[in-house]
């Protein structure tokens, strides 16, 4: 396993050069792409988002598209239309593939497009497929949706349903640089704009070989009664918590400490996996009461009760 690790601190040099302050937000996305799963990625403007997504792609040698979602976004847009074509005097209709055809999708500001958009990207994500008219089309493997929503604009948005949340791994947070990585923002960007040269670290092959690596990472029963222990108690706690999360959650948490033991260089599941990756998994799966939002709580304060209770 200390061969893998060197392989992940190698990409996440790689992708130092070009992303600043952010490394936590690029160990979840990777452990995202491991579990085989999507995430969603909120944050606030300009906190690199965009340039942490296409730079893992470039340093893994994927197929790269941007979605920019507007409220005026069509399905077709996403998945590709049928285009009449003439050919020596006959017409045809033929297939023109969209932006969902790539092997990291960016699916930019989610929530500003409708409801009947943003379910276009659903059967991508779960089946890894597309349907136009009558005929479905397999996407290409690795395939990854990564959606980005900004928390502070919540007017003309459609937000996402809790039942589309759920489809997301994880739910990742953004947050601002610390001092010093912002000053070094400032003096890798404000004096020049040059293409940062990166070394591909990951080929497709071996990201494949990786996922499927994952989910052989062994992980104790008593670590996994004390998983599904923890998701179900979501379900119960009405004190705080009006719904739950679905049992989406237990297989979520389980394969995300499998694949944070992976990138982290070790052979099986610890504690450590559980909880950090315990509030990405549960902080988009879990609606507070009224009383609990009165009185300011978030989702992760929620989570932050449920993994102490774990630890005792």
């Amino acid at each position: 396993m200390l061969a893998y690790k060197k392989v992940f601190s190698d990409l996440f040099s790689e992708v130092r050069k070009v992303v600043v302050g952010q490394d936590e937000v690029v160990e979840q996305i990777m452990v995202s792409i491991l579990g085989g799963g999507n995430a969603l990625l909120e944050g606030y403007p300009g906190l690199a988002k965009t340039l942490t997504v296409r730079t893992l792609a470039r340093v893994m040698d994927l197929r790269f598209s941007r979605i920019q979602h507007t409220p005026d976004l069509m399905p077709s847009d996403i998945t590709g239309t049928y285009v009449i074509e003439d050919h020596g005097g006959q017409r045809e209709f033929k297939f023109h593939p969209g932006p969902i055809f790539a092997n990291i999708v960016l699916a930019d500001e989610i929530n500003r497009a409708t409801p009947k958009t943003q379910s276009a990207l659903l059967e991508a994500m779960q089946e890894k497929q597309v349907t136009v008219g009558n005929t479905t089309y397999k996407l290409d493997r690795p395939f990854f949706v990564l959606a980005t929503q900004n928390p502070i604009e919540q007017e003309g948005v459609y937000p996402l349903p809790e039942a589309q949340s759920d489809r997301f791994l994880l739910k990742i947070r953004a947050t601002y640089p610390s001092y010093d990585d912002e000053l070094e923002v400032v003096n890798k960007y404000a004096y020049a704009d040059s293409e940062k040269h990166l070394s591909v670290v990951m080929t497709k092959k071996h990201l494949l070989s990786l996922q499927e690596l994952t989910r052989q990472v062994p992980i104790a029963t008593d670590l996994k009664q004390e998983v599904v222990k923890m998701v179900t108690s979501t379900r119960n706690k009405k004190d705080i918590i009006e719904y739950g999360a679905s049992p989406r959650a237990s297989i979520g948490l389980v394969v995300a400490a499998k694949a944070r033991a992976l990138v982290n260089g070790r052979n099986h599941v610890s504690t450590e996996d559980i909880v950090a990756m315990a509030y990405p998994v549960l902080r988009h799966r879990i609606i507070l009461n009224f009383e609990a939002e009165r009185k300011g709580m978030t989702t992760d304060d929620a989570v932050k009760l449920l993994v102490e209770k774990m630890k005792k």
